[in-house]
């Protein structure tokens, strides 16, 4: 009994200690261990999700999509679990898109157990990829950013990488705008890991709806032309820029060669660059618009002074002659640049102060953008290259005032020719229409030129499309159109080529009151702007005036502007 009565006392005393290290690991863990619990407990029932946010759509100014994002999937393999990788290889390829070869060397890759086979693909065919159920293949849904008209605008509206960020163009410069704000969402899960209830922490915000300024018919219209012009004069690279002077609005800005922006890789890194903002190239006589806004300005000039033109200039002994070779004459400023003389622009700019007027075409060069970015909403623009005023040797106020020894972008000369033909006001300009349906507003102007100086200059500029002008044959009849013809020599290896040039036409219309400006800039021809760019920008006035609507010669439309036929003997 007694045996029995011990074996009882030890069995309640096991109890009782048992008892005790329970109710010690409960204190502690109710304790001590609570928050960590506590904390362990909730991540076991409860899940983040983050909902990545809709790219924006870019659409040209009349709704049209040039870009979208799409559903699509990105494709995943585990080589390790991958058991018959020749046989799989050949299941995948089709779907993916890819060769069985390239698939295989993804399926077959040594040491990883994550290889990405291929981004971007249709959830169509991913679903079917799926339903192969094979061992090591996955998928994450991810967005295909489509741009459904391919080349059309493609240097202007960008693309984006491989992670869906803007790498270029409109896509760069808005990319924020565009990604707009992933969300996050809770979701609370039972015991079982079913959900039971879900709760948003942040709205997703989608990115953006971003409309250009862009014209799409004149947009493919103008890329048209480009593409005739590169296949008549063989050229190594073209850009065009349309705009609407009186407000900046670009309503075309098109490169040659073109790019699929589909297909951005399988393109030559050079013909991705917008030319018209990348592109520093010499503008050669169209500059002249500076030297003689300047000298008007300055009151050194009006259009009717007469400068007496020796054959040729000859200073340090470097000779400076026209394109035409001619005698001693006597051009107004007005036939200056019908005929487009260097020699004229060279005596124009030297009178505007000492030092042959540097100081001065240094600061007109400047008021007028030269030196800095335009700030257009395009990445990589350029700011050209202008010589620093103390960095100006003897030869220096020979070359630039007829548009030699100074870089610019094609942007820049569109800035110019803008502000020439919206009566002296300089704007920014414009390639955002509106954000979200949102007008943008117009840039606000800075008055660089008087009217009066501005429509003198747009007066003397239709001579260069009259009988005789550099740029003749580019008139329309009927039209009132003014411009400036540029021709300057390719530089190769710092030396000055004698066989390739860049060659340029800018002009507007009507010349009286500009609703038009068109720039056409042909790099690497062997032929001269008037004889290249003139055409091109023939062609685009032509087709651009009817279809917007303009009266291409308000009042009577003049044959000339005190311009002589030929010029005067002295």
């Amino acid at each position: 009994m007694q045996r029995i009565d011990r074996r009882i006392g030890l069995l309640f005393a096991a109890f009782v200690v048992l008892l005790g290290v329970a109710s010690l690991r409960a204190a502690y863990l109710g304790v001590f261990r609570s928050s960590a619990l506590s904390s362990f407990a909730t991540n076991q029932a409860v899940d983040t999700k983050v909902i990545p946010a809709v790219r924006g759509t870019i659409t040209a100014r009349g709704g049209q999509v040039l870009a979208l994002s799409e559903s699509a999937d990105e494709v995943v393999a585990d080589p390790y679990l991958i058991s018959n990788a020749q046989a799989q290889a050949r299941e995948l390829a089709p779907l993916l898109g890819m060769s069985v070869p390239r698939v295989l060397a993804g399926l077959t890759t040594p040491n990883k157990g994550y290889v990405p086979l291929a981004y971007d693909v249709p959830s169509a065919n991913a679903t079917k990829i799926m339903e192969l159920h094979i061992n090591g293949i996955s998928d994450s849904p991810v967005e295909q950013r489509v741009y459904p008209l391919g080349d059309t605008a493609a240097q202007v509206v960008g693309w984006v990488n491989g992670a869906g960020q803007g790498a270029s163009g409109v896509e760069y410069v808005f990319n924020h705008a565009l990604s707009g704000r992933a969300g996050l969402t809770r979701i609370i899960n039972a015991g079982n890991q079913q959900p039971i209830g879900v709760d948003t922490i942040r709205r997703m915000r989608p990115g953006a709806t971003l409309t250009l300024t862009l014209s799409l018919p004149l947009q493919q219209e103008v890329e048209k032309v480009l593409a005739e012009t590169a296949a008549q004069y063989h050229t190594q690279s073209e850009t065009a820029i349309v705009t609407n002077p009186q407000n900046g609005q670009i309503l075309a800005d098109a490169n040659w060669p073109s790019v699929n922006a589909n297909d951005i890789g399988a393109t030559p890194a050079a013909n991705t660059e917008d030319e018209s903002v990348d592109l520093s190239y010499e503008p050669g006589s169209t500059f002249k618009a500076v030297t003689v806004s300047g000298g008007l300005m300055d009151h050194t000039i009006t259009p009717t002074t007469i400068i007496h033109e020796p054959p040729y200039l000859d200073p340090y002994g470097i000779q400076i002659s026209d394109a035409e070779v001619h005698g001693y004459v006597n051009y107004s400023v007005a036939q200056i640049l019908k005929y487009s003389s260097n020699i004229g622009a060279d005596l124009i700019a030297q009178r505007d102060g000492p030092d042959n007027g540097a100081i001065r075409f240094n600061y007109w060069m400047r008021r007028f953008g030269f030196g800095r970015p335009t700030g257009v909403a395009l990445n990589g623009e350029s700011a050209g290259v202008l010589p620093a005023l103390a960095n100006y040797s003897g030869l220096t106020m020979y070359n630039l005032p007829f548009g030699q020894g100074e870089e610019v972008t094609p942007m820049q000369m569109v800035q110019l020719y803008d502000t020439v033909a919206d009566g002296g006001i300089r704007r920014t300009p414009q390639l955002i229409y509106a954000i979200n349906h949102h007008r943008v507003p117009t840039p606000k102007g800075t008055r660089v030129i008087t009217p009066q100086v501005a429509s003198e200059v747009r007066v003397m500029m239709r001579g260069v499309l009259a009988d005789g002008g550099t740029a003749s044959g580019a008139q329309i009849p009927g039209y009132d159109l003014a411009g400036k013809t540029g021709t300057s020599q390719v530089v190769i290896n710092g030396h000055y080529s004698n066989s390739l040039f860049d060659a340029s036409f800018i002009g507007m219309v009507p010349a009286s009151a500009p609703k038009l400006v068109v720039a056409v800039v042909v790099s690497g021809v062997d032929n001269y702007g008037g004889t290249v760019a003139g055409p091109a920008f023939q062609k685009i006035v032509g087709w651009a005036v009817p279809h917007f609507g303009i009266n291409p010669c308000p009042g009577v439309c003049p044959a000339s502007a005190f311009v002589p036929a030929t010029p005067s003997k002295p």
